[in-house]
């Protein structure tokens, strides 16, 4: 009989600005879930955004999390067994999955601009809060063409080829059961960018791999990424993980919390004279 492996789950914030509420609500429930079960918790810090990092920011969401009551048990400021956890040190592990999806024909070089995709009469937007729009299958190159070498070719992007009609499932283990029809709900997707860095996609696919995650906690607008992920997670011969997707946060207003809502960042709340123990009770019923 198959041991099911022992709880890992992960905090992944982008220091691309203060976290907010919302961010804030997710880490906690992950923290939560992992503790519950007697697990691991990882902090990866997915600084992949070169044109939105900050180093003040990967600071900040480290000393905010604190403030808050979080801990981690591996992480960019404690180390740990899967060292290193800044996703800029992790680009030999990203480049090798591209490598071996690109040796089993998997992808293929893409010189379309988003705006092309937008403007193709066959390419209505994908479900979700992505708002990505299906490739249409007009753009896509013949099984059979000659692949370039990756080295030839990494100045435009790569997608992962999807298979039209496939029928893709998970169990999301707040929302149930999910469902997405490739082709239709979503279509061949990038995995490496033309500036040389993998994509959202592909970096936290290989790291949830290879950090042994077993259950990942984060927002329900990344649903439609679960599905990718799973994909490239097949792709690679990888185990993939249980998904828990949180329910969004949003201001007075109704809209979605993000990272331009300074007045509900944890930084200034601190400022304002919160108390961790306020904000989180406020969360005590999810």
């Amino acid at each position: 009989m198959t041991t099911a492996p022992a709880y890992r789950g992960r905090l992944a914030p982008s220091p691309t600005g203060y976290l907010h509420l919302g961010h804030a609500r997710t880490f906690w429930i992950a923290a939560r879930r992992a503790r519950a079960a007697g697990g691991a918790l990882v902090l990866r810090n997915d600084d992949l955004d070169a044109q939105r990092y900050r180093l003040d920011y990967a600071q900040a969401m480290l000393e905010d999390l604190r403030w808050l009551g979080l801990a981690w048990d591996e992480g960019p400021d404690i180390g740990g067994p899967f060292a290193p956890y800044n996703q800029s040190e992790r680009l030999a592990a990203y480049r090798a999955a591209l490598e071996r999806l690109h040796g089993a024909r998997l992808i293929y070089p893409c010189t379309r601009s988003r705006r092309d995709l937008i403007e193709a009469a066959s390419a209505p937007h994908e479900g979700g809060g992505d708002d990505e729009p299906v490739y249409p299958a007009a753009f896509r190159p013949d099984p059979g063409a000659p692949l370039p070498p990756l080295g030839d070719a990494l100045g435009v992007n790569w997608r992962l080829r999807v298979r039209d009609g496939e029928v893709l499932e998970f169990v999301d283990t707040r929302l149930g059961p999910q469902r997405a029809v490739a082709g239709r709900d979503l279509g061949d997707f990038p995995v490496w960018r033309k500036d040389g860095c993998p994509s959202y996609q592909l970096a936290c696919a290989v790291d949830d791999a290879a950090m042994g995650i077993t259950e990942v906690v984060r927002g329900e607008d990344l649903v439609r990424s679960t599905f990718r992920q799973l994909l490239i997670l097949r792709a690679l011969g990888e185990r993939a993980p249980a998904y828990h997707h949180c329910p969004l946060m949003a201001d007075a207003a109704g809209r979605r919390l993000a990272k331009r809502h300074d007045a509900l960042s944890l930084r200034v709340l601190r400022a304002r004279g919160e108390s961790p123990e306020s904000i989180r009770a406020a969360w005590e019923a999810l």
